[in-house]
């Protein structure tokens, strides 16, 4: 399969983008550890609460993913440890256990800080490998972030392209968000979750699955000077936001290393967005109020959700 993963880059202009992103200095030494998230004030929130007009709710996750598979090597574990179908006194009880290795490509889960590092460095500067240890880590963990309410912006690239969806090694660049903007009548601001569908789940349901950790259409490296300078506080997708394969050489996911370790944005893996796109093109908008709880995870990397859109 041919890929348009965009313009190539070197590892040095890599690293040159890396240092000119980093936003470390833009926040007190306080409220470093919760990076972009900063932008989301109380009167974003606010705001992001007027987006809700009609009372339509719609989840974004994946079902729990047991189904060992191409792009689910680490199946996530449910079973019963208790059934109600013995003499016991009333009432009976019902019980069960779920597990999850859950970065990678299966299930719908937020990336914390502390997950990606870049030449050994997380975001604000802090040496990854003296702050992760075997039971966890000392900086930037999901439980720091805590819960997260703002406005919630879709980018629907295969809407915008009139596609079903974008062929996998596909990049989205810069101006496709500024043609989306203009199509579809919003401007990604300050304390925004964008999201980004390119139709990944309407694919794997109709064309079969397919190994994502090597060709997924995700963003190019291009566009995070925007994000950037739109104050953009988290960024999801369909996939995993990467173009794979990456077009930097040497770097495995780009759109990881710019937005945790230099500006601080946590991720959204694995959402899936199909109803979301027809919730928005129902309601002909494509903002909504965008809700967000991560699992209290003291020392975690970050944690499976369910993050839900209202209209």
């Amino acid at each position: 399969m041919s890929v348009a993963n965009g313009p190539k880059l070197t590892f040095a202009e890599f690293e040159k983008i890396f240092n000119e992103t980093k936003n470390w200095s833009e926040f007190s030494a306080e409220n470093l550890e919760r990076g972009s998230l900063n932008y989301i004030t109380s009167e974003v929130v606010i705001q992001a609460a007027k987006q809700v007009q009609t009372g339509r709710v719609v989840r974004m996750s994946l079902s729990w993913n047991t189904a060992s598979a191409i792009d689910n090597p680490s199946p996530a574990l449910h079973y019963m440890t208790e059934i109600g179908d013995k003499e016991t006194p009333e009432p009976t009880c019902n019980k069960d256990f779920i597990g999850v290795d859950f970065h990678g490509k299966a299930v719908s889960h937020f990336d914390a800080f502390t997950h990606i590092a870049f030449k050994d460095t997380l975001y604000g500067g802090k040496i990854s490998s003296q702050v992760v240890h075997s039971y966890g880590s000392d900086w930037g963990t999901v439980d720091k972030l805590g819960a997260i309410v703002t406005r919630g912006v879709l980018l629907d690239a295969a809407r915008l392209k009139g596609l079903d969806w974008i062929e996998p090694g596909t990049a989205i660049m810069a101006q496709d968000i500024l043609d989306a903007e203009a199509k579809f009548g919003f401007k990604i601001s300050k304390g925004d979750a964008v999201l980004l569908r390119s139709g990944h789940f309407n694919k794997r349901e109709k064309d079969g699955f397919w190994d994502p950790h090597n060709l997924s259409a995700g963003f190019h490296v291009e566009v995070m000077q925007l994000l950037k300078e739109r104050k953009v506080s988290v960024i999801g997708a369909d996939g995993d936001s990467d173009v794979r394969p990456s077009p930097v050489e040497g770097v495995g996911s780009p759109i990881h290393v710019l937005a945790l370790p230099a500006l601080g944005i946590p991720l959204l893996d694995n959402l899936h967005l199909e109803k979301l796109g027809l919730a928005c093109e129902q309601e002909n908008r494509w903002t909504f109020q965008f809700v967000l709880a991560p699992l209290n995870i003291p020392g975690g990397t970050g944690s499976p959700v369910d993050p839900i859109a209202v209209f």
